[in-house]
């Protein structure tokens, strides 16, 4: 072969294999390496529940939509008369009245009541929920460990130990709307009432 037009092919064979070469090395700077997460793959980081900033919980159905026993009309009267005008919580007022608390409840400046359901006190033997009942002294104690100093948050139940009016200290723990109150379950918090925040409970909490 004619040495002139060997060299020929051989500087046309390196041209191209620079083209190649360079095309090959653009495609490696800009693909995402097998396995890796782009900016459109990568999970969004995780948040904390969001705290609730109104009543929440599934027995919050029950309570009536308007009229004096609604949140809106609960939020009008001390908590003691607020709790009165809702029909969920008509076992606890009579508990209430029995003890003689109506004027101190109402009378608090910013508390916290940890409220039972009726279906908490039915839960009750009839005969043991009778004897605490006539004994004004036991009913008290029982029915102060349910109320704390301050209108706490949501925010301020993620795990607190709170000291009660009766004495003692409930253990809260939680997060979002999912609440413990000792071994009770809260079916419907952050309930606003003049001069309280209600937590409704679904167990009446006994005080040690």
């Amino acid at each position: 072969m004619n040495p002139m037009k060997y060299l020929g092919i051989l500087a046309a064979s390196a041209t191209a294999l620079i083209a190649v070469t360079g095309c090959s090395s653009g495609a490696t700077d800009t693909a995402a390496p097998a396995g890796s997460m782009t900016a459109t793959t990568r999970p969004a980081p995780a948040t904390s529940p969001a705290m609730a900033d109104g009543p929440f919980g599934a027995a919050c159905s029950a309570v009536p939509a308007d009229g004096e026993g609604s949140f809106t009309g609960m939020a009008d009267d001390p908590v003691a008369t607020a709790a009165s005008n809702n029909p969920v919580l008509s076992t606890l007022v009579t508990a209430v009245k029995k003890a003689g608390l109506v004027d101190t409840l109402n009378s608090a400046k910013d508390v916290t009541v940890f409220a039972p359901t009726n279906d908490a006190f039915a839960a009750i033997p009839k005969a043991t929920l009778d004897k605490v009942l006539a004994d004004k002294e036991t009913l008290t104690k029982i029915l102060t460990y349910h109320v704390v100093a301050g209108k706490q948050a949501p925010a301020d139940l993620a795990s607190a130990d709170l000291k009660t009016l009766q004495g003692g200290t409930l253990s809260v723990k939680g997060s979002g709307e999912s609440y413990t109150v000792n071994e009770a379950g809260v079916v419907c918090g952050n309930v606003p009432t003049a001069n309280a925040t209600v937590y409704i409970i679904d167990k009446v909490l006994m005080p040690k």
